[in-house]
């Protein structure tokens, strides 16, 4: 095979690689758009929970009821897993 034709082989070889990948990158960009949105509904949801959570607390606070030492810790320990869990969205979404 003449020069310019092994060039032109090679040229050919290297744009339909590059389509390959092209193409390999626009899934995984639809991939994490996708995981994006899930994220974002998934905050939004935790940030919902975080909020219903404060304002119980907030209200049995101001309600006078105090809560038994074992409730205490079990809403701080949700509370706590919530707030970890919306933090986990925050940094995941800043990326």
């Amino acid at each position: 095979m003449a020069q310019p034709e092994l060039q032109l082989k090679r040229v050919h070889e290297k744009v339909l690689l590059l389509l390959k990948q092209y193409q390999s990158l626009q899934k995984e960009n639809e991939r994490l758009k996708d995981d994006l949105k899930k994220m974002q509904v998934r905050n939004e949801s935790l940030m919902r929970d975080a909020e219903k959570f404060r304002l119980q607390a907030e209200t049995l606070r101001l309600s006078g009821r105090g809560l038994e030492e074992d409730e205490k810790k079990l809403m701080e320990k949700k509370l706590n897993q919530y707030v970890r869990e919306i933090d986990k969205c925050i940094a995941l979404l800043q990326e």
